[in-house]
């Protein structure tokens, strides 16, 4: 089975490449955890192996001929501008990575849908040269179909990171409730089945209700958990793959329990890994 890489080469390494191709991955964990660390690193080295061979080849190494990289990146934010994300993105990685990766990845604003119906005023979120029609047009779509929408044109063979789902539980209100993100979960992970992309979704643990991350996590292939682990005066970040159709029993096999893990210039990395003993 063809597999894509997260682009964290010693956790792609464990997963024997990566995940396998046409899965939905759900990020979940604590504020500062590494998630959105992941998100950003995934997003970027995947770019960075279309962009620049030699410099992938420098920071990761070669990858196995059962990887197939993504024709294309795809990053949906809900709330932040572009320049919001390049800006959070040098504060993580070497901007030599970042300046060599980031336009291989394309940008979707999804704002102007998510705020429309709170009271933020318009020049908050929407474009200045905006016209009046393309503001109805906007108007007119909801959030989620817009998302949908995006996916839709824009995942089949490639990657895509949702940046995040924690915001969308924000912006159901009147329009939406929860189970009709839930239910569009479930049926993102039913069509990337056919797409043969890699979906990954961020989300801030502390922000669901345990019925509703249950439900996230019963939707989507696999899991991540990102966790602070407190130990006296000390802090680490970890990482454990709560389930993963196709790799969990992979994991399990070498008694591996959870992982250590670090960012530094080149983004998020494992630094250990947890077994039984």
């Amino acid at each position: 089975m063809d597999r894509i890489p997260f682009g964290i080469r010693r956790l792609d390494d464990t997963l024997g490449g990566g995940p396998p191709a046409g899965s939905v991955v759900l990020l979940a964990g604590e504020p500062g955890a590494g998630a959105r660390e992941f998100l950003h690193t995934s997003a970027l080295m995947n770019g960075l192996a279309r962009a620049d061979e030699e410099l992938f080849d420098l920071h990761y190494g070669s990858v196995p001929s059962t990887v197939t990289f993504p024709e294309e990146v795809h990053y949906l934010s809900l709330t932040s501008e572009e320049r919001q994300v390049r800006r959070e993105m040098r504060h993580t990685l070497e901007a030599e990575l970042v300046d060599a990766s980031i336009d291989a990845a394309t940008f979707h604003d999804l704002g102007p849908e998510y705020f429309r119906l709170g009271p933020a005023p318009r020049e908050w979120y929407a474009d200045r040269t905006t016209s009046v029609a393309d503001l109805g047009a906007q108007n007119r779509t909801g959030v989620l179909n817009a998302l949908g929408d995006c996916l839709t044109e824009h995942a089949p063979g490639n990657l895509v990171v949702i940046d995040s789902l924690t915001d969308l539980v924000g912006a159901l209100g009147e329009e939406y409730d929860w189970s009709d993100l839930s239910m569009l979960v479930r049926g993102l992970a039913r069509a990337v089945g056919d797409w043969e992309g890699l979906i990954l979704l961020h989300s801030n643990r502390q922000a669901l209700s345990d019925r509703q991350h249950g439900q996230l996590v019963d939707a989507s292939d696999g899991t991540l958990l990102f966790e602070w682990e407190r130990g006296g005066s000390s802090l680490a970040r970890t990482m454990m793959v709560q389930q993963f159709r196709g790799v969990l029993s992979r994991l399990e096999k070498e008694n591996i329990v959870r992982f250590e893990t670090t960012i530094g210039d080149t983004g998020f990395d494992v630094s250990d890994v947890r077994k039984i003993r």
